[in-house]
C-alpha cells in the first residue's frame, strides 16, 4: 500500500504540466513587442519570459507565498491555520496555497476546492518540488495565472495592462499584477476599482514593513492610477506576426526589425496614402532590408489604417505582382557577365515586331540606337526586348527559377519576350532579395579577396540569430552569380537615373546619399514600384490596389520613387558612401567611342574599365573604311577613279537605316553615309539604302473606321540612309506619291492584297507585300 502509494506519487506528475496552446509574440533584438496572433484556444497566453523581475517577484511572494524560497512545497504553518479554519467552517474558506500547490492546480484545471482535490494538490506539490527548481515554480507560476478575461500569464498581463514588458513595471504596477491571479474574476481593472485598490495598496504596505519600500515611496506608488480596461497590443507588424504564426510553431520569436524604424515608417505610409487615396490608391508596402546581412529591418506588409473594403490584410510584400521594369537590371548584369553585352554598347530603339508582340517605350519615342546604360538609366522597353532576343528568354528564365522567382513557374516560352516588361509575377521579397544579393556580394568582394561566399546570393531573412540559409529554401543551391564587375557597372548605371521632384539636383549638395535605384510600372497602371540600393540598406516599395485595380498615374516615377526617397533619409549614414571599383574583376578595354563595342583599329578610342567578361565581346559592327572624292561628297572606287591619291579613306560610323532615321534627329554630329558618285556605283550591292517603318514586314493590316464609319488610311512609313533624297512610291504598278526628307504617305488600299515599290533617286527599290483587311 505504501510502496503503490510512493509509485503513484513519483509518477502521477505529467512530463509537461501544460498543454494550452500559446500566443504567437513577435518581439525586436530589444525586447519590445511587435505583434501578436492569439492562442488556438482563444486566450492571450504569452510564452514565458527568460527570468522574472524583481520586483514583481518580490510583490507575488509577499502576497501569495511568503515563504516560498524556504518550504518543501507547502507551507506546514499556513496549511494547519488554513485546516483549523477550514474545519470551524465546515467548508474550504481558506486554501493556504503555495506557488506549488497553485502550478498543480492551473495545470489539472480542477474548479473543484474538496478536500480529496485539496489532498492530491499537496501531494503533487511536494512532488513538483522535487522535479523543478524554485525559479522554474515561480516561472510556471507566473506565465499560467488567469489575469481576468482571456489574459493569460504576467507577460500578457503586463503589455494588455500597461503596454510595456514585465521588466519596466513600477513597483505599483508590479503590485496591482501580483494580487490580480488571486480573484482575476472579482478583481477587475475597470470594475470594482476600489476593492482592487485597497487590495493593492495593502500589499504596498506590507512591502514597507517588510524593507523594501520606505513610506514616501509607497505613497507615491499608491498614488499612480490602476489600469483601466486591458489595452490593445502593439500592431507594428501585423504582417509579418499572420507570416510567422501561419509557418512556425506558436511561441516567442525574436524578430531582425528596427520597431522605430517600423513605427516611422507605418506613419509614412499612412501620410503617403492620404495623397494616394484621391486616386483611389488604397495599398502600399515597404522592405528594407540590410544589404551586408540580408536581414530585414522594416516589413511593412501593407498601410496601416486602411478601410477593410480595401484588403488591408494582403501582404503586399508576398503578393505576386507584376513587376513592371524591375528585372531589367537583372539581365543587363546577366548580359554583362556573359559577354553579350558592354556596358556602353548601343542597343537598338527602333518601331519593333516580334512576332505579334509589339513592344513600346513609355512616352512612345525613339532613340535609334542608345547605349545599353542609358537604356536601362531611362527604362526603356525596346532596346530590352532586343537584349532579351539576344540573350534568349530561356537562360533568362532559368536563372530567375535559381534566384528563388517561385511565381514564374511556367515554360520560358508562356512568357516570350513580354518576360522583360512585366509580363510575369514576383514579390517584393523575391525582387529585393535578389537586389540586395547583388549589393552584398559587390560589398564584400574586396573583404574576400576578390573571391564570391556562397552566402552572398540568397534570400533575406528576418529571424534574430537564425542561419540565412533556412529562409532561402525557394533558391537553388548554388544559384547562378553576376560578377563583381558585371555587378558594379549595372549600380553605376543605375545610379544614374534620374531622381523625382527636389532629389532631381542631389548632385549638388554633398551631403546627398548615393543609391542605384529602379522603378517599375506594369501594363494597365496597377502597379508601381520603386527599389533602391545602397552599401547598407536595399529599400523596395510598392504602390497600387490589392484588387488589381488599376488607376491613371500609379507610375513607379512618381508614386512609388518619392516615398523610397522619403525612407532613405530616415537611415542613418555610414561609410562607406559608395561600392568600392572590383579592380580584381575589371580591365580596361579599348571601346568604340560612338557605338560602345569593343574597338576596331578604325574605330576612335576610349580606355574605360569593362567587366572581364566583356574581353569576348563583340567588336564593333558599326565603323568601316569608306573611300570619297576629294570634297568627301560622294564614295567612289577604283574601278572609276583611277589616280589613286584622288581618293580619300576615312573611317566612318554607319547605322542602319531605320536605327540611322532616329539616331540621326537627336544627334546632329551623326553624318549619313555619302551616296555613290552616279558613274562609281557597283553593278550589284547587298548594302540597304532603305528600311520599312511600317509595316516592318509581310502581314495583314486591318484598316480601322473613323467615327462615321468611313475607313480610314494607312499610314506607309520609311527610312532613308541619306536625308534629303526623293523616294518614288507605286501601289500595284501605279504611281502613287513621291516624299522627300520625310518618308511617309497615307493610302487607302482596297481590301485583298498589295505590294508596294519604292524607288530612290539613285535607283535604289524596296519591296513590302501586304494584305488589307475588311
Amino acid at each position: 500500500m505504501v510502496l503503490g502509494l510512493i509509485l503513484w506519487w513519483w509518477f502521477a506528475l505529467p512530463r509537461t504540466l501544460f498543454e494550452q496552446p500559446l500566443a504567437t509574440v513577435v518581439e525586436d533584438e530589444q525586447g519590445l513587442l511587435l505583434g501578436a496572433k492569439i492562442a488556438a484556444d482563444g486566450q492571450w497566453r504569452f510564452p514565458a519570459a527568460d527570468s522574472l523581475p524583481e520586483k514583481f517577484m518580490v510583490c507575488a511572494r509577499i502576497f501569495e507565498d511568503r515563504r516560498f524560497w524556504h518550504h518543501p512545497g507547502i507551507d506546514l504553518r499556513a496549511l494547519v491555520r488554513a485546516t483549523g479554519q477550514n474545519l470551524r467552517a465546515g467548508r474550504v474558506v481558506s486554501g493556504a496555497s503555495t506557488l506549488n500547490m497553485q502550478v498543480i492546480r492551473m495545470s489539472r484545471q480542477r474548479s473543484s476546492r474538496s478536500w480529496w482535490q485539496k489532498t492530491v494538490e499537496i501531494l503533487l506539490a511536494l512532488r513538483l518540488e522535487v522535479a523543478y527548481d524554485k525559479a522554474t515554480i515561480f516561472q510556471l507560476w507566473a506565465s499560467h495565472a488567469s489575469y481576468g478575461g482571456n489574459i493569460v500569464g504576467l507577460e500578457t498581463a503586463s503589455w494588455r495592462y500597461y503596454r510595456k514588458p514585465s521588466h519596466l513595471l513600477s513597483w505599483a504596477e508590479a503590485a496591482t499584477l501580483a494580487v490580480l491571479p488571486n480573484s482575476p474574476g472579482l478583481i477587475h481593472p475597470g470594475r470594482n476599482r476600489s476593492a482592487l485598490a485597497a487590495k493593492r495598496n495593502r500589499l504596498l504596505n506590507k512591502l514597507v514593513a517588510t524593507g523594501y519600500l520606505d513610506q514616501a515611496s509607497a505613497d507615491l506608488a499608491a498614488a499612480e492610477p490602476l489600469p483601466a480596461a486591458p489595452l490593445p497590443l502593439p500592431q507594428l507588424a501585423p504582417h509579418l506576426v499572420e507570416r510567422i504564426a501561419a509557418s512556425k510553431q506558436p511561441g516567442r520569436w525574436v524578430v531582425t526589425l528596427d520597431a522605430q524604424l517600423q513605427e516611422r515608417l507605418d506613419l509614412l505610409a499612412q501620410q503617403q496614402l492620404q495623397q494616394l487615396a484621391p486616386n483611389s490608391i488604397y495599398n502600399l508596402a515597404i522592405l528594407v532590408l540590410e544589404t551586408r546581412t540580408g536581414k530585414t529591418l522594416a516589413y511593412l506588409g501593407n498601410a496601416p489604417g486602411i478601410a477593410r473594403e480595401h484588403s488591408p490584410q494582403v501582404d503586399m510584400i508576398q503578393a505576386a505582382r507584376s513587376p513592371g521594369s524591375l528585372l531589367k537590371p537583372l539581365l543587363y548584369s546577366l548580359a554583362l557577365q556573359n559577354s553579350v553585352l558592354l556596358p556602353h554598347q548601343l542597343l537598338p530603339d527602333i518601331p519593333s515586331v516580334f512576332g505579334g508582340f509589339r513592344p513600346e517605350n513609355f512616352y512612345q519615342q525613339y532613340s535609334g540606337a542608345i547605349p545599353a546604360s542609358q537604356a536601362l538609366a531611362r527604362s526603356l522597353n525596346i532596346p530590352f526586348v532586343h537584349l532579351l532576343q539576344q540573350y534568349g528568354v530561356a537562360p533568362f528564365h532559368d536563372a530567375l527559377q535559381q534566384w528563388g522567382f517561385g511565381f514564374i513557374n511556367r515554360p520560358p516560352e508562356h512568357y516570350g519576350l513580354a518576360l522583360i516588361l512585366g509580363g510575369c509575377e514576383v514579390s517584393m521579397w523575391q525582387i529585393a532579395g535578389w537586389y540586395s544579393s547583388l549589393a552584398r556580394m559587390l560589398q564584400n568582394y574586396p573583404t574576400h579577396q576578390g573571391r564570391y561566399a556562397p552566402t552572398d546570393w540568397r534570400a533575406p531573412y528576418y529571424l534574430s540569430g537564425e542561419a540565412p540559409a533556412a529562409e532561402a529554401s525557394s533558391w537553388q543551391a548554388n544559384p547562378q552569380r553576376v560578377g563583381a564587375g558585371a555587378a558594379w557597372a549595372t549600380l553605376s548605371a543605375m545610379e544614374k537615373l534620374e531622381r523625382p521632384g527636389t532629389e532631381g539636383k542631389w548632385t549638388a549638395f554633398s551631403s546627398s546619399t548615393r543609391v542605384a535605384w529602379k522603378t517599375g510600372t506594369s501594363f494597365g497602371f496597377r502597379d508601381a514600384w520603386a527599389v533602391g540600393m545602397t552599401p547598407h540598406y536595399t529599400i523596395a516599395v510598392w504602390v497600387g490596389n490589392a484588387d488589381g485595380e488599376g488607376r491613371p498615374g500609379l507610375v513607379g516615377v512618381q508614386a512609388a520613387a518619392p516615398i523610397l526617397f522619403d525612407v532613405l533619409r530616415f537611415l542613418p549614414q555610414r561609410s562607406p558612401a559608395w561600392f568600392a571599383p572590383p579592380l580584381d574583376d575589371l580591365r580596361q578595354a579599348a571601346i568604340c567611342q560612338q557605338s560602345g563595342f569593343l574597338a576596331l583599329p578604325v574605330c576612335p578610342v576610349d580606355s574605360l574599365w569593362v567587366p572581364v567578361a566583356g574581353q569576348r565581346c563583340q567588336p564593333c559592327p558599326y565603323h568601316e573604311l569608306v573611300h570619297l572624292n576629294p570634297d568627301s561628297s560622294y564614295r567612289v572606287n577604283q574601278l572609276c577613279v583611277s589616280d589613286e591619291k584622288r581618293i580619300l579613306t576615312r573611317p566612318w560610323f554607319v547605322l542602319p537605316p531605320l536605327p540611322a532615321y532616329y539616331y540621326q534627329a537627336l544627334h546632329p554630329d551623326y553624318r549619313p553615309l555619302p551616296p555613290w558618285r552616279p558613274d562609281c556605283r557597283p553593278t550589284s550591292s547587298s548594302e540597304a539604302q532603305m528600311q520599312w517603318i511600317y509595316p516592318a514586314r509581310p502581314g495583314r493590316i486591318k484598316i480601322p473606321r473613323t467615327w462615321d464609319g468611313q475607313p480610314s488610311a494607312v499610314v506607309f512609313s520609311v527610312a532613308h540612309r541619306l536625308g534629303d533624297i526623293r523616294i518614288y512610291w507605286q501601289l500595284d504598278q501605279k504611281m502613287v506619291g513621291t516624299t522627300r526628307q520625310n518618308h511617309i504617305l497615307e493610302l487607302q488600299p482596297a481590301p485583298g492584297p498589295h505590294q508596294l515599290v519604292l524607288v530612290d533617286e539613285q535607283g535604289y527599290r524596296l519591296v513590302q507585300d501586304f494584305f488589307i483587311v475588311e
